[in-house]
C-alpha cells in the first residue's frame, strides 16, 4: 500500500511517525521548499494531543520541550481590573502544557527516516491513484490524506464545504526578549496567557519559549473586509500601532503600553471555521485530518485534535494492514464524532469570547459556581 499525505503540519507528521513506529511507509508531500522556509506561529495548550505523542513513541522528547509554567493565565477588564490569576506551581503535572509549534514540529521531523518528507511538492490534483504536482512531477498513490490545513486542495474530492468567515479578524503584534527590553511589561504579562477581553474587542498575550511575547488583537464582529476598512496601515508599522492603539479606546495605558512596545511585525488574520460536525461519505482512497476535515474556531482545540487524527489514522492502518477502506471508514466514524463534539464546544467558546459580557462569562467558565 503506498500512502501519501499531503501537507507536513502536525498531523500529516504525527501520522507518518505512527506509521513509522508499526513498519508501515508513507510520503510526506510538502509544498514549502523547506523545513525552516517560514515561521510556524507561536504556543499551542497540548492536553488530548498527548495521547497521539505517547502513541508516536515521543511523550518524553515532548515532555523535555513543553513549558508547564505555560499553564499560568491572567484574565483582566479593559479598565485593567484583575479578574483571576492561576499560577501554575513547578511540580504540577503536565496536563496543559504549552509548547513552540516550531519545536513540536522539529521534534515529528527529527522522528522520521531521511526521505519521508519531500519538501517543495505543492499539491496540484489527484485522480485514478496518480497525484500530480505544481511543477509537472507526479506520484502514485493507493491511499491519499489531506493534511494540508484550513485552504485545504485535497478537501474538494471529498465534500464542497469550504471554511466560513466567523466575525472575527486578528492583528498579531509582538515584544522579542520582553525580559531585557522590558522587564516591566514581562512582569505584567507573567510566564503563560493574558487575556483582556472587552465588549467586541480582546487582547491576548502569550509568552513564547524563545522569549517573545505574541500579541493578538481581536476585533469581533467584523466582516471579511474589514482590514481594509480599519485603517490600519499595515505597510507602516509605527502607524500600525498607532491606530490600533486608538481602536482601543478607554483602556488601561498598560496594556496600550503592550503595543506601543511591539516590533515592526504586524500580520493580519482572518478566521473562519468549517461547519462543526461536517462529514462525507467515506472513499476508500482519500480521506482527510486537521483542518482540512475540521477547521475550528481558534481555542485550543485544533492541534490536538490534528495530532489525535494522525495518530489514531496511523492505528487503523496498522489494524487493517491488509484492508486500508476498512481502516479509513473506522477512522473516520470515531473522528467524526470526536472532532464534531470539539467543534461545537469551540463554537461555544467562540460565542462567549464574542458576548459583551465575555470577561464575566470567561471568568465564570473558570471558576464555576
Amino acid at each position: 500500500m503506498t500512502i501519501a499525505i499531503v501537507g507536513a503540519g502536525l498531523g500529516g507528521l504525527a501520522l507518518a511517525r505512527v506509521l513509522h513506529v508499526h513498519g508501515i511507509d508513507a510520503v510526506v508531500y510538502e509544498r514549502e521548499a523547506a523545513r525552516g522556509a517560514r515561521g510556524q506561529g507561536g504556543m499551542l495548550d497540548i492536553h488530548s494531543g498527548q495521547r497521539a505523542l505517547r502513541e508516536a513513541g515521543l511523550i518524553d522528547q515532548f515532555h523535555a520541550i513543553a513549558r508547564g509554567e505555560g499553564q499560568d493565565m491572567r484574565l483582566l477588564e479593559p479598565d485593567g481590573t484583575l479578574l483571576l490569576q492561576e499560577d501554575t506551581p513547578d511540580d504540577a503535572p503536565l496536563d496543559r502544557p504549552e509548547v513552540d509549534r516550531a519545536d513540536l514540529r522539529a521534534l515529528l521531523l527529527d522522528s522520521l527516516p531521511d526521505g519521508v518528507v519531500r519538501w517543495g511538492h505543492a499539491f496540484a490534483s489527484a485522480a485514478d491513484g496518480l497525484l500530480r504536482f505544481a511543477d509537472g512531477g507526479s506520484a502514485t498513490y493507493d491511499l491519499l490524506v489531506g493534511a494540508d490545513g484550513a485552504q485545504s486542495r485535497v478537501r474538494p474530492l471529498l465534500t464542497d464545504a469550504r471554511p466560513a468567515h466567523l466575525g472575527q479578524n486578528v492583528v498579531e503584534v509582538g515584544i522579542p526578549d520582553i525580559d531585557r527590553t522590558h522587564p516591566d511589561l514581562a512582569a505584567m504579562v507573567g510566564r503563560g496567557n493574558y487575556w483582556v477581553l472587552g465588549d467586541g474587542m480582546s487582547l491576548a498575550a502569550q509568552r513564547n519559549g524563545d522569549g517573545r511575547v505574541r500579541i493578538g488583537l481581536s476585533f469581533y464582529h467584523t466582516g471579511e473586509d474589514w482590514f481594509a476598512t480599519s485603517g490600519i496601515p499595515f505597510d507602516d508599522p509605527a502607524a500600525a500601532r498607532a491606530r490600533l492603539i486608538e481602536l482601543l479606546p478607554g483602556w488601561d495605558a498598560r496594556f496600550t503600553a503592550l503595543i506601543a512596545a511591539c516590533d515592526d511585525t504586524v500580520v493580519p488574520r482572518s478566521i473562519s471555521a468549517l461547519p462543526a460536525g461536517l462529514t462525507w461519505p467515506s472513499r476508500p482512497d482519500v480521506t482527510l485530518l486537521g483542518d482540512a476535515a475540521h477547521l475550528m474556531p481558534p481555542v485550543g482545540e485544533g492541534a490536538n485534535m490534528a495530532l489525535l487524527d494522525g495518530a489514531l489514522l496511523g492505528l487503523a492502518l496498522a489494524a487493517h494492514p491488509d484492508d486500508s477502506p476498512a481502516a479509513v471508514a473506522a477512522y473516520e466514524r470515531e473522528m467524526f464524532e470526536r472532532t464534531g463534539a470539539a467543534a461545537r464546544m469551540s463554537a461555544d467558546m467562540q460565542e462567549l469570547l464574542m458576548s459583551p459580557d465575555a470577561a464575566q462569562r470567561l471568568l465564570a467558565f473558570f471558576q464555576p459556581g
